[in-house]
């Protein structure tokens, strides 16, 4: 088998991938909160925030303002949780989760077979992490 048969493969691997349920939901779930609004102006928010908290500390120490970086780590606080509660972004960390899963099975099947291992029974299975949101293995 030249490389270009083996790169046509994995090419069909790709092709599938796009049809799994996981990278399905992911990428509608990723247009979802790309597309709210509001989610995005938290984001926004955020990013800002968290600019103005690394100028005001890369100051010099006589010349930083503690209260005033106080007061930014309390509303970045408050912004991400609002992110972290947004149900666009709930959705999305989800769907990811559920993605990273399979993406991982995927990539540790084709490292463990790189390594000698039987294709027809080498497998991957995450740890648990307490959330069955994207597992499917202790059941």
């Amino acid at each position: 088998m030249e490389n270009k048969d083996i790169i046509e493969l994995v090419r069909e691997v790709g092709r599938q991938l796009q049809k799994e349920e996981a990278y399905i939901a992911y990428h509608a779930a990723k247009q979802a909160a790309d597309e709210d609004m509001e989610l995005q102006r938290l984001i926004d928010d955020f990013d800002k925030v968290r600019t103005d908290i690394s100028i005001e500390t890369s100051k010099d120490e006589d010349e930083r303002d503690n209260a005033k970086i106080r007061t930014l780590n309390e509303k970045m606080r408050k912004v991400y949780a609002k992110i972290m509660t947004n149900e666009r972004m709930i959705g999305y960390n989800d769907a990811k989760d559920g993605f990273d899963v399979l993406m991982a099975r995927i990539t540790a099947i084709i490292k463990q077979c790189s390594e000698g291992e039987d294709p027809d029974t080498t497998d991957y299975m995450p740890e648990c992490t307490g959330s069955c949101a994207a597992c499917g293995g202790c059941g």
